[in-house]
């Protein structure tokens, strides 16, 4: 029997808030926590490629996974944790002590990335994976940054194994893979979209939810969105995906998450839009233009009141 994990609606994976001289701010990613569970994610995702893992110490990684927890265990939320490595050992030892905390739901893991070990490879990472790392596993396809593409029968026989409970489904098209994927679902395996301008029409193919990078910005509306299609609301689903894609557009404009943040700072909701590299900050038209649309629902929804 699988683990119960419960991978249903939005989860926002969070970016590390800095200071201007590039410095971990604990006390704003307590506030980006506590405001996406009050906006209404169902959890968090921490040290995803949205939060800059790559970049971060082991102590600082220590810290996020810290501030996050309790913002989860204050919220009854769930913790997924990011764990990217092409080094199945390595993985491994990872596994485990995220498990030994107690506080973590799930591990969000890639296909091994630029290593390339094939479709068998890959089920063999993961069968170590969910043999010996004592936590449940979401596996991360994103083909466009692991450079594999996995097929629906390799995604199938990850949702078999019994310590996999979901995919993150991120290969940035709505084709018959796709269809396939969602038409002739795996018991207790969890699709979630993953890349956030086309989240509307997988929600509407019959994914589970999403992990989704644009609603650190939007949150509530993200939530929205999912519960929409879940409630079969299909006009109202049609009409805000349409708005959302649009949003998730800008904020992708440039790499992820530097448009995000530099939105996230206009809000005066972080210090400092700062990213660390080889990551540069966004551009003013490019931030400029997203936090146009990220206000414009508001806007719109305070002229209704």
């Amino acid at each position: 029997m699988k683990p119960e994990a419960n991978l249903t609606g939005l989860f926002v994976p969070l970016v590390t808030p800095f200071t201007d001289d590039l410095r971990l701010t604990p006390d704003a990613l307590a506030r980006l926590a506590d405001e996406a569970l009050v906006g209404g994610a169902r959890g968090l995702v921490a040290l995803g490629t949205t939060a800059e893992a790559a970049t971060l110490t082991t102590d600082e990684k220590r810290a996020v996974i810290r501030i996050c927890s309790a913002a989860c265990r204050a919220h009854g939320a769930p913790l997924i944790v990011g764990v990217g490595t092409n080094d199945t050992a390595a993985a491994v030892t990872t596994l485990q002590e995220l498990a030994q905390s107690g506080d973590v739901t799930a591990a969000l893991v890639p296909t091994p990335p630029y290593t390339r070990p094939g479709e068998a490879g890959t089920l063999a990472h993961f069968t170590a994976l969910a043999e010996q790392g004592g936590l449940p596993l979401v596996v991360y396809d994103i083909p466009y940054r692991t450079g594999q593409t996995l097929s629906t029968s390799s995604l199938t026989a990850l949702g078999h194994l019994p310590q996999v409970v979901g995919v993150k489904y991120a290969t940035g098209v709505i084709d018959a893979a796709a269809m396939e994927l969602l038409g002739s679902p795996v018991p207790d395996f969890a699709v979630l979209g993953g890349d956030d301008a086309v989240i509307s029409p997988l929600l509407a193919a019959g994914a589970r939810g999403g992990i989704l990078a644009s609603a650190n910005v939007r949150t509530a509306d993200f939530a929205e969105l999912i519960s929409l299609w879940q409630r079969d609301a299909t006009g109202p689903a049609r009409r805000l995906g349409a708005e959302l894609a649009r949003l998730s557009a800008a904020l992708f404009a440039e790499p992820n998450p530097a448009v995000i943040k530099g939105v996230l700072h206009a809000q005066g909701r972080i210090p400092s839009p700062a990213v660390r590299l080889p990551l540069l900050a966004a551009s003013a038209h490019s931030v400029g233009r997203a936090a146009d649309l990220a206000a414009s629902r508001a806007a719109h929804q305070e002229a209704a009141a």
